[in-house]
């Protein structure tokens, strides 16, 4: 993915909760966060440790089979804020994911009324909003993992 790269994050399960409080701390004004690495990478467990940092209340899951699950907190300015966590893994096309509410999802993080966690985004890129991160998650070894934010963009 190209773009210019604006935070690299390495953490294993003992400093993952410190490594999402400092990913958060570097990107919260964002709004849709693509989430890409190979099965096993560790993509729900960040956006869990992410949710906590967030004191979501709701319980966090991976949504591969609901494909969406929706999550609340209460943001700096003491406002209610939505996330979707979507999982896109499952799903063989855009009409698809259009079809599942994916899209609606998106249009609301980019007017700013929600915040949207993607997993899997490789299988519908076509929703993807012209500004987005695209989260790279590598496993280094069994226990650690590298991550590489950038501020990804789908215009020519």
């Amino acid at each position: 993915m190209e773009g210019k790269v604006i935070l690299h994050l390495s953490y294993t399960l003992d400093t993952i909760a410190d490594a999402a409080k400092e990913f958060w701390q570097a990107l919260k004004g964002n709004s849709v966060f693509a989430f890409s690495g190979e099965m096993g990478a560790g993509k729900t467990t960040f956006i869990h440790y992410l949710c906590d940092h967030l004191q979501v209340q709701d319980a966090v899951s991976s949504p591969t089979f609901a494909l969406i699950n929706e999550y609340h907190y209460i943001s700096d300015s003491q406002k209610e804020q939505v996330i979707y966590h979507l999982d896109w893994y499952r799903l063989r096309d855009t009409a698809e994911a259009i079809n599942a509410g994916m899209e609606d999802c998106i249009i609301q993080a980019n007017a700013g009324k929600a915040i949207c966690f993607i997993e899997w985004p490789e299988k519908a890129m076509e929703l993807l909003p012209s500004q987005y991160l695209w989260i790279g998650i590598e496993t280094i070894t069994p226990t650690e993992r590298a991550m590489t934010v950038k501020m990804a963009n789908t215009l020519p």
